[in-house]
């Protein structure tokens, strides 16, 4: 057994190291710092009338919530918050859950489990995320706000008993909200159910606030929502949370809801409060017109886009630089928060200013005065449209023929312009840019040098480490635009190395060949072995690879005709073009001709 603490140690090291360090600091009271980071949006939690019905339920019914509701803990105050919840938000009912990490928990994890699927948004809130794992239900995660994708995915799962979608109202970290009512349709047209949180937007949007759903979505389609969840320590500034929904739902939850069944009940004094903010929540459609006025003015001023509730978003990139902006403009006397991975993706760190409907029109001005000069760093489309011209070739495994079919899309490409070739890690002696070169009879200058070429034939983190190297996915990105920005109206073709998840390094941290292509997402193939053995790893592959919302354009099977295989992976696989590649008699560029001749792979290069 190793020393923990000083594992402990090594992590927090490395982690600070990496700016995602985190420390815990208490409000100062009478501090005069503006807030722009809090979540109580309307600022309920200082209301006199919240304050004084938790002082009198604190009063009636005791400091604790004593035992789980079921074991007789709570009290009259726990119903009364759950009607009026019920009532606000126009459902047949609500439960009140200690948190809205355990509410989402518990919903979830009632509603599906073994033999389900869940499908959610890639900037889910960390609860959600949770949630979807711990259900044991099979999870599909889609591009943020890509409708398209999640069709596809429900098309795909239709094996399965229940399928539920989960999104969120108001998205925490972006401050973005979805298309419902778009949502909700391809729910119906997918026989699957809608989970909406709606932390975010509850008391901030729709009239009385009642939250996204009453605000954009499609009352015709309301069978399709199996829930709503509201969390009660933002707009209403008290804590806890509700699973709003149907009778039947909550009576389900009451029975099935492991973190509603096995946990105390909330304080009293806490659901006292609630019915009060709700109550008030109501009655502030002026204050939430002020915040969505502070927000759109921000968010004007910093030329970012309307948000749709009371976040903004202001994207910095690097996580040490976001820290660093939020120091200076709490010495001035404004709190804003950096927002890092994990909580949000990588490369997307930033400053999240969040408005209320205490912030005065001065205090924005303040604000975006202290950032001015602080540009976003969105990403620039140029490097993102010159990925469309490369065509990566990726495979479930080493030794199926990557290279030849690499050849047969450089010439496929030679016929429709100017096209290159580039293998950036190369392993061993034998070169795979002079076997394409060979085959292609392509001019040298458009065969493109290797970025790494190692002696040992070996996976590239193991060559690596035997050359004394190490293998940066960074420079390789940069190598990849620079080929790009020289040959400025070429298709490049670039030929990975062995299989999908073979890794390029293993310290400090993980990075496989799949990691690379997530980042960039560019269009690509996978190839696999016509043969025995090829369902599974190819089968695995294309899971791997919808996982980090990657489709291949087309897949090729390398060696004898196998016509059930074939039929196999392009059902079960879900895949428009298949090819069948021989095992050449004489591997030569007439043989990849005549195989052109019969094949059109025009397609997998895009429009």
């Amino acid at each position: 057994m190793g020393d923990l603490a000083r594992e402990l140690a090594l992590e927090m090291e490395r982690w600070r190291e990496s700016g995602l360090e985190r420390t815990l600091t208490a409000p100062r009271a009478g501090s005069g710092s503006v807030d722009l980071v809090s979540n109580d949006y309307l600022g309920l939690s200082r209301d006199p009338a919240v304050i004084e019905a938790g002082r009198e339920a604190l009063t009636a019914a005791g400091a604790g919530g004593r035992a789980s509701r079921l074991l007789g803990g709570g009290s009259e105050d726990h119903e009364r918050a759950e009607e009026a919840c019920a009532e606000w938000l126009g459902t047949e009912a609500a439960l009140l859950f200690p948190s809205g990490y355990q509410a989402n928990l518990g919903v979830v994890g009632a509603l599906v489990g073994r033999g389900d699927a869940v499908f959610s948004d890639g900037r889910n809130h960390a609860s959600l995320i949770d949630a979807a794992r711990l259900s044991r239900a099979r999870v599909f995660v889609h591009r943020h706000l890509d409708l398209d994708e999640l069709a596809q995915q429900l098309a795909g799962a239709r094996d399965v008993r229940r399928r539920l979608v989960l999104t969120e109202g108001i998205f925490s970290m972006d401050g973005d909200m979805p298309p419902l009512a778009d949502l909700a349709r391809v729910c119906a047209e997918h026989d699957a159910w809608l989970l909406v949180d709606e932390a975010h937007a509850a008391g901030v949007v729709g009239t009385e606030g009642r939250g996204a759903w009453h605000a954009v979505g499609d009352p015709a389609l309301e069978h399709v929502l199996a829930a709503r969840t509201v969390t009660a320590g933002k707009s209403l500034g008290v804590g806890g949370a509700f699973v709003c929904g149907s009778r039947l739902l909550r009576e389900h939850l009451v029975n099935r809801a492991r973190s509603f069944l096995f946990t105390t009940a909330p304080p009293p004094a806490l659901a006292g409060s609630l019915v009060a903010a709700i109550a008030k929540v109501r009655t502030m459609d002026a204050e939430r017109a002020n915040l969505h006025a502070l927000a759109r003015e921000l968010a004007t001023r910093l030329g970012l886009p309307a948000p749709a509730g009371a976040i903004v978003q202001i994207p910095i990139g690097d996580p040490e630089r976001a820290v660093e902006l939020a120091a200076e403009l709490g010495r001035k006397g404004l709190d804003v928060r950096a927002v890092r991975p994990p909580t949000v993706p990588e490369n997307r760190s930033g400053l999240r200013a969040v408005l209320h409907s205490f912030n005065t029109a001065a205090e924005v001005d303040e604000l975006a005065r202290a950032l001015d000069g602080t540009e976003p760093t969105a990403e620039d489309p140029a490097p993102r449209r010159n990925l469309e011209r490369a065509l990566f070739v990726t495979g479930t495994d080493t030794e199926i023929g990557k290279t030849v079919v690499s050849a047969l899309l450089l010439r496929a490409a030679k016929r429709l312009g100017d096209a290159a070739y580039w293998k950036p890690v190369q392993t061993g002696d034998d070169s795979d840019t002079d076997t394409v070169g060979r085959l292609t009879e392509v001019a040298p200058h458009e065969l493109m040098r290797p970025a790494w070429w190692l002696p040992l034939p070996a996976s590239p983190h193991e060559a690596a480490i035997d050359a004394d190297v190490a293998i940066e996915p960074r420079q390789l990105m940069d190598g990849l635009h620079g080929i790009l920005r020289m040959l400025t109206q070429s298709r490049l073709i670039v030929e990975l190395a062995g299989g999908l998840l073979v890794p390029y390094r293993i310290t400090p941290t993980i990075e496989t060949q799949a990691d690379w292509l997530e980042r960039m997402a560019p269009p690509h193939v996978l190839v696999a072995r016509s043969g025995l053995g090829t369902l599974n790893h190819t089968l695995l592959s294309l899971e791997a690879l919808r996982a980090r919302h990657l489709e291949p354009r087309a897949l090729f099977l390398v060696g004898d005709r196998h016509d059930s295989n074939r039929e196999t992976l392009k059902s079960v696989g879900r895949l428009t073009r298949v090819f069948e590649v021989p095992r050449f008699a004489e591997l030569s560029t007439r043989a990849l001709d005549d195989w052109l001749d019969k094949n059109d792979v025009s397609g997998v290069f895009g429009p």
